[in-house]
């Protein structure tokens, strides 16, 4: 099945949204004396939380103040992941504590959204099981939130809007940021992967893109703003450009990008090793402010068990990629997801997983015990090896990568690294922590005015989870 095709919002669509954010506007300055207060919290990936960015901004326009607590705020709104079985079980335990503020609290709002409202049985676990929730949006109703909430507010009645409607790249609507120095950029959206295991393409959609254009004036507007690093977001990034006209890449992009005059960095994720060509690795190693890591999933090192998740790529062909990084760029560092127990998984699977591990020596890993999702391919699978011992296989993966992480910290002892200075630290009071180009967790000795800033730090201890240093004069 091929990508959908390129799809934007009108600008007769995003002037009604607008019109919609006036009149709630409008209701709440006659129900509130002061600015009512939203509580947004967006569970699971980075793509989530830009879409919880997009969320703030349209409930700032619409006149909502925001607070941490949910028992202050007069409207609620958990923005859902549904990745795993784990991150789903978290959402339905928060939202049933929530009961408690609407019974104190009648007139409060309560709201779900994201990947798991994309459900169908699960919207209608929450329209059965939770009656204290109030509106439900899935992912392809993002865009139109403030008709839904002018809905909500004027209707008296619960929302739902789970639209199978095709996917709308929505312009135009505004950002509130989490943060001042790191940003967010959403290039693309949905997946046309189908990995066996996988839960995304049929909850974000199929593939869609941004304009290269829209993208590269909005990483000129955040560098303007003083931003210092931009990450670039996709379920598959390396597929960029599928329903654009012209011929445009992920790799021009980054070229594009590259050139916006200004000190930042640009980091991406998520790349799918399939699609990872010589010309990316190339452009990677020919852009000077493209940081020299890449976030490269491989998910298992057993062929066998790559083809039953529909990867399209073997062991070799994935170190073929590594090699050729590394041949580029001596100085590269990789980064991978690795699932624990994939049905039919044997031990012999997870050894090849293991030596994967130690052939490519990743800087750091995200590992996961396979969680089941209903939907998927995986979910019809035999899967007859006990958690138990799915517990033990993740111990003795994450102990392989220990050893290596352990020793590439060592190596970094007595080298002066520039590093992005990201907030306090856990080694102790006083100290920051941040990371290199090359991704590296480094903390230091420094006072709160650095927090936000490039700052050259020597790196004189290594722990198995980061690096400690000083902070070098320029």
């Amino acid at each position: 099945m091929s990508s959908q095709k390129h799809v934007e919002m009108t600008a007769e669509e995003l002037h009604c949204q607008y019109e919609y954010m006036a009149k709630v506007k409008e209701i709440l300055q006659h129900r509130y004396v002061h600015p009512p207060l939203a509580h947004v919290h967006s569970f699971g990936c980075q793509a989530n939380v830009s879409d919880g960015e997009r969320i703030k901004g349209m409930l700032a326009e619409m006149g909502y103040g925001f607070t941490d607590s949910t028992d202050s705020a007069d409207f609620i709104l958990y923005n859902t992941c549904a990745i795993r079985k784990g991150a789903e079980d978290r959402v339905f335990g928060n939202v049933g504590e929530l009961q408690h503020n609407k019974r104190s609290r009648k007139d409060m709002i309560i709201g779900l959204c994201g990947c798991m409202m994309q459900q169908e049985q699960v919207a209608a676990k929450i329209k059965k099981s939770y009656p204290h929730v109030d509106i439900v949006f899935g992912t392809h109703a993002m865009h139109k939130f403030p008709q839904i909430l002018f809905q909500a507010l004027t209707q008296k009645q619960r929302v739902f809007q789970i639209d199978d409607s095709e996917n709308v790249i929505a312009e135009g609507l505004p950002i509130r940021r989490d943060g001042s120095y790191k940003a967010w950029i959403q290039i693309m959206y949905g997946c046309d992967n189908f990995c066996t295991y996988c839960i995304v393409p049929y909850v974000r959609g199929r593939e869609h893109s941004r304009r290269p254009e829209k993208i590269v004036a909005e990483a000129r507007e955040l560098v303007a703003q003083g931003y210092k690093e931009i990450t670039l977001l996709g379920q598959n990034v390396n597929s960029y450009g599928k329903g654009l006209d012209g011929d445009v890449s992920f790799s021009k992009l980054l070229r594009m990008i590259n050139e916006i005059e200004g000190d930042f960095r640009v980091r991406f994720m998520t790349s799918h090793p399939k699609d990872c060509t010589h010309e990316l690795l190339d452009t990677i190693s020919q852009c000077d402010k493209v940081c020299r890591h890449i976030h490269l999933p491989v998910q298992s090192g057993s062929d066998r068990i790559l083809k039953l998740m529909n990867r399209h790529y073997t062991r070799d062909q994935y170190l073929d990629l590594v090699r050729y990084a590394r041949a580029k760029m001596p100085d590269v560092t990789f980064t991978s997801d690795i699932i624990v127990g994939f049905p039919s998984e044997t031990h012999d699977d997870l050894l090849q997983t293991i030596k994967l591990i130690k052939e490519v020596e990743y800087d750091a890993l995200f590992t996961f015990i396979y969680s089941k999702r209903e939907g998927t391919k995986a979910a019809g699978m035999d899967d007859p090896v006990p958690e138990k011992e799915k517990s033990l296989w993740f111990r003795e993966l994450q102990a392989a990568q220990t050893e290596v992480g352990s020793r590439h910290n060592a190596a970094l002892v007595g080298k002066t690294l520039r590093v992005l200075a990201d907030g306090h630290a856990k080694s102790g009071e006083g100290y920051l922590t941040g990371r290199t180009d090359s991704n590296a967790v480094v903390d230091f000795k420094a006072d709160d005015g650095h927090i936000g800033k490039f700052v050259k730090v020597h790196i004189t201890k290594a722990l198995s989870w980061a690096v400690l240093g000083e902070i070098v004069d320029e």
